[in-house]
């Protein structure tokens, strides 16, 4: 492991210019006596590392030294930085291989290809986890790429609901979740997130805007999905439901499993479920068939029995 530590410290140290002892020790989750040992081994080892005093000081490396990795080409190196889906790879508990290996790709880079990497990791940003696929029309992508790629203003129609709405929008970044496109974009009122299937028309102006200096587009998504999370209907509902069934009913999309605990019965939990809507929660409830039985609220357990009831006369008449 110290091996791998001590590779790691020099690719930071590659990619950073100076690091502090505090801030090494605290990314390789060590002890600072730790960091001054491995120093201290990778100067005997011949590593021209050093250290700087003062407040702007840190450990360092002497100017032009740098391991190096051949044979990628650019857009191979880009299309590696721009599928990092953080999500999966932490529910794999895969998040520290990803990023000792995007590590050692900016180190193997020459500093051109550095800024070209962060310039699209601004623009664009790919979100593995979520929405179902869907299979949508994006005749406009390439020209809203274009126009993102080169900072230039957008003259865009867009469906919102029945209307045709009209804007100009400064187009900051696209973020794919999964087979669906979005523009990140300012506006007046601030940022904007549009589905690029809902464009009516886009006209790329000559005319350049100035990116806003603190923004990114990947903390921008993440924090714009839980608003939009924390935003959804919710109808809370008390059901009983079979032990069986409790994952299924944990796996629907327009289903929340608040927490459950077995009922007197054998074979039966009592479940708090958050649904979005009255209508979706009988859906969802009468697709488990006798599986699953409403406690509450009433409305629900009356709406339930009346799809029910209707569907036994549809088979009764035939």
């Amino acid at each position: 492991m110290r091996a791998d530590r001590l590779l790691s410290i020099l690719l930071l140290l590659q990619n950073n210019t100076r690091m502090t002892s505090r801030e090494l020790a605290r990314k390789l989750e060590v002890s600072e006596r730790t960091i001054f040992r491995d120093m201290e081994a990778l100067s005997a080892a011949g590593i021209p590392v050093f250290a700087e005093r003062g407040s702007t000081g840190g450990w360092a490396l002497s100017e032009g030294y740098r391991t190096n990795l051949t044979g990628m080409k650019k857009e191979e190196v880009l299309s590696l930085l721009l599928v990092a889906p953080t999500t999966l790879l932490a529910d794999m508990d895969l998040q520290k291989s990803f990023d000792t290996a995007f590590q050692k790709l900016l180190a193997a880079s020459p500093t051109t290809m550095k800024r070209d990497a962060d310039y699209a990791r601004q623009r664009i940003h790919v979100d593995g986890a979520g929405w179902h696929q869907t299979n949508e029309t994006v005749d406009w992508l390439p020209a809203i790429q274009e126009a993102v790629w080169e900072d230039r203003k957008l003259r865009v129609q867009y469906r919102r609901n029945d209307e045709i709405v009209e804007r100009l929008v400064h187009p900051l970044g696209l973020v794919a979740k999964r087979s669906t496109w979005y523009l990140v974009a300012e506006v007046d009122a601030g940022f904007r997130t549009y589905r690029v299937s809902r464009f009516v028309s886009v006209h790329r102006l000559e005319e350049n805007f100035k990116r806003p200096v603190d923004f990114d587009l990947a903390r921008y998504w993440e924090q714009s999905v839980l608003t939009f999370k924390s935003n959804l209907p919710s109808y809370p509902a008390k059901l009983v439901i079979k032990e069986a069934s409790l994952d299924r009913i944990s796996s629907e999309r327009y289903a929340k499993l608040l927490h459950s605990h077995p009922t007197e019965t054998a074979g039966w939990h009592e479940a708090d479920i958050e649904f979005q809507t009255l209508e979706s929660a009988c859906e969802i409830i009468l697709s488990f068939g006798p599986q699953v039985k409403v406690l509450a609220p009433l409305e629900l357990r009356t709406l339930v029995l009346a799809e029910a009831s209707a569907t036994v006369r549809l088979y009764e008449d035939n």
